[in-house]
């Protein structure tokens, strides 16, 4: 773990662990750690100590093996209270070593690795691309556990590191740098010298808060820092509704431990942290967020012995939204971009989508103007289908319809090569159906981005009937190359994210139908955890699209077709009151520049009933609408691994984050609780919340979606 040289009585500590691509902290490498400091704790001729790392990577945090073992492992209260602290104490051990001690920061340092680096003297990062510093621990469910909230505020300060922390954000070495988290930043080559020169010139340096009379910058918790606490508690009440507790641990470590001194303050962040392993929302959270999605990234799903596929050379055809978004992260990953559309002109306006997004990414500092000259280098607009010639794959990316997509879709293929991909960005249309209009359905696949694609991390693979091992191999390839988090489902109507993400905004437009009154329909939504609430959600979308694929679907489905509680008041807001949603600026809301609000006439439109329900009703009915629709899709076969359906929902459309997706949120109630209540409910409130067999045989025989 530890490679260790000295020069002039100043000892280097080179962190490596050869069998990984990353150091982590986990129970090796702790122990190496801790026989380290009782070597170092022994000697008298150490001036200084400098912690360095082979990798690329700093150090990465937790070992996805060990958070798996303590947060969903069921470890009890005791066992965890014997093994949680142990980073914490020997960052303490480190901190107070009678010599200083520098983090020569190479790389990303997160979590556990930038615990490490705060428990230094100094710390200097190199100015690298891709560096990245941070506690992100709170977007898993969970807390910095290794002294990360006492130590980060003792440091620049109560109101800049609650936000750090609370967020979970990641600054790269200049951004760190203006915030204080890293006292400089020096060229990649001088990284080691830099931290020499600081250790001559500091020998009897120590870390602020072990000196007498400290004071917490800008204001301590009898100060100004309490009145920050508390407008932040207030905050995260009204915004996550209390849905996550590592937040409310977070707030309490700030104002119970920065009250004491810093080894009683991580032992009030020891206490909360056991807290948080043992809450199940952690758990569900750490699962999704933390160890499936590794495994998405790392392509699970990938058929097994095919050969790896880089890309070059790629085409969209479709210069709209999404398109000239799909356009910006191909050419943004370094492949060359045939941008195709009717005309030059409209394809350029395509291009023009790209531009605008480089020069907001410049403004704030994120990129420069020779960056954005070869990102915008690589995209090519064009009307002529000839200029796809040799490209590796190409996406399209035009309007829902079946015959526009067949149309472009030979004509795209008469210019690829036999071995080029063919990639749909249908968002409901069968991919089996589509590929009727391919000469070979086996290169055909669906690759379902998310508007908008420059955010928007997830990329729906659907595998057609006649789509190849290979087909699938390689787009996932391509998904990799992108930066962007893939799954795989079978083919059906509205695949898996928009069937079952349809059941949120069907849900809202039913209770609108039902005479509920629309603020309490947002309130609830919000309550749910929900990142928009359905109204506001359903403008978003577009009235007029929800209309047209019901209406496409209803066509498609013939006599099987059967409306749902959206249908009729889609009909009244599109067809009989003309609005449309965001596009035109009228639907659920009105807008008013930066404003909006819930249009006045929903009223008369849509008469309130007598009797209101209660909000807590109302969440409820949200999540488990959608819940049991993704059980639908995996009783049906459309969805084979509830790992990607619990990822694809967090990153898909926002499935509150903190049940960890529908599966775990089933799992979290327990299925004989949830079968229950979805009984009552379909009782109540109709057929669509009936459990199908999957759920009534798994809760007959006591399964879970992520157990036995």
């Amino acid at each position: 773990m530890f490679l260790h040289s000295e020069t002039d009585h100043i000892v280097t500590l080179t962190m490596d662990m050869p069998e990984r691509s990353a150091n982590v902290w986990n129970q090796a490498s702790l122990d190496a750690f801790a026989a380290m400091l009782d070597a170092l704790e022994q000697r008298e001729d150490v001036k200084g100590l400098i912690l360095h790392s082979a990798k690329k990577t700093f150090l990465a945090g937790a070992d996805l093996d060990a958070i798996e073992a303590i947060a969903i492992g069921g470890k009890d209260a005791e066992e965890l209270h014997g093994s949680a602290g142990a980073l914490s104490e020997l960052l303490r051990r480190l901190e107070l070593l009678p010599f200083p001690t520098v983090a020569a920061i190479n790389g990303s340092a997160l979590g556990g690795g930038y615990e490490l680096c705060l428990a230094c003297n100094h710390r200097v990062a190199a100015d690298s691309p891709g560096l990245q510093v941070g506690l992100p621990e709170a977007q898993l469910g969970l807390l910095p556990g290794g002294g990360g909230t006492q130590r980060l505020p003792r440091m620049i300060g109560i109101e800049k590191s609650l936000g750090l922390i609370m967020e979970g954000k990641r600054l790269g070495a200049v951004e760190a740098l203006a915030m204080g988290l890293v006292d400089a930043v020096v060229p990649a080559d001088e990284l080691l010298s830099a931290a020499t020169r600081w250790l001559e010139k500091n020998p009897a340096a120590k870390q602020p808060w072990d000196q007498e009379g400290f004071q917490i910058p800008g204001g301590d918790m009898d100060g100004y820092g309490a009145q920050v606490i508390m407008v932040a508690t207030a905050m995260f009440q009204a915004k996550t509704h209390g849905n996550y507790p590592a937040g409310k641990a977070i707030l309490s470590c700030f104002a119970e431990g920065l009250r004491l001194s810093l080894d009683a303050g991580l032992l009030v962040e020891k206490r909360y942290f056991i807290q948080l392993l043992l809450d199940p929302v952690a758990g569900a959270m750490v699962r999704t967020l933390f160890l499936n999605l590794e495994k998405a990234n790392k392509l699970a799903a990938r058929p097994k012995g095919l050969p790896r596929k880089a890309f070059s050379k790629v085409g969209v055809l479709g210069a709209g939204l999404m398109g000239s978004g799909v356009a910006y992260a191909c050419a943004k990953a370094g492949m060359d971009v045939v941008l195709l559309d009717r005309d030059e002109t409209t394809a350029k306006k395509g291009k023009t989508y790209s531009e605008n997004l480089l020069n907001k990414r410049i403004k704030r500092g994120r990129s420069t103007q020779a960056k954005k000259q070869a990102i915008l280098g690589r995209i090519h607009p064009s009307a002529a289908y000839s200029d796809l010639s040799g490209c590796q794959l190409v996406v399209e990316a035009v309007f829902e319809d079946r015959e526009i997509k067949a149309e472009v879709t030979a004509k795209a293929e008469a210019q690829l090569d036999k071995d080029a991909l063919f990639g749909s960005n249908t968002s409901t249309l069968p991919i089996t159906g589509l590929a009727q209009a391919s000469s070979r359905p086996d290169r055909f696949i669906g690759l379902h981005f998310f508007s908008p694609v420059e955010r928007m991390p997830l990329v729906e693979v659907i595998v057609g009937k006649q789509s190849s091992d290979e087909c699938l191999a390689h787009a996932l390839d391509f998904i990799q190359q992108l930066g962007k988090t893939p799954i795989v489902v079978n083919d059906a109507r509205g695949f898996y994210t928009s069937r079952v993400f349809g059941t949120y905004i069907t849900e809202g437009l039913g209770l609108l139908a039902e005479g509920v009154d629309p603020n309490l329909i947002e309130a609830a939504g919000r309550a749910s955890g929900m990142p928009m609430p359905p109204l506001a959600l359903a403008d978003e979308v577009g009235l007029e699209l929800m209309h047209d694929v019901g209406l496409q679907t209803a066509k498609d489905l013939g006599d099987a077709y059967r409306p749902n509680p959206s249908t009729p008041v889609l009909q009244r807001m599109v067809v009989e009151a003309k609005r449309l949603g965001r596009k035109n600026q009228k639907g659920f809301y009105t807008y008013h520049e930066r404003k909006k609000t819930l249009w006045p006439e929903l009223d008369a439109l849509f008469p309130r009933a007598t009797a209101q329900p209660e909000v807590e009703d109302l969440a409820e009915r949200f999540l488990y609408t959608q819940a049991l629709e993704a059980a639908r899709c995996v009783e049906e076969g459309v969805l084979p691994s509830v790992a990607d359906g619990d990822v694809g929902a967090i990153l898909g459309w926002g499935f509150a984050p903190f049940t960890g997706g529908p599966f775990s949120y089933m799992d979290g109630l327990g299925l004989k609780h949830f079968v229950s209540r979805a009984t009552a409910l379909a009782a109540q409130h109709g057929e669509r919340f009936q459990p199908p067999a999957l759920l009534l045989e798994m809760a007959a025989h006591d399964r879970s979606f992520h157990g036995p």
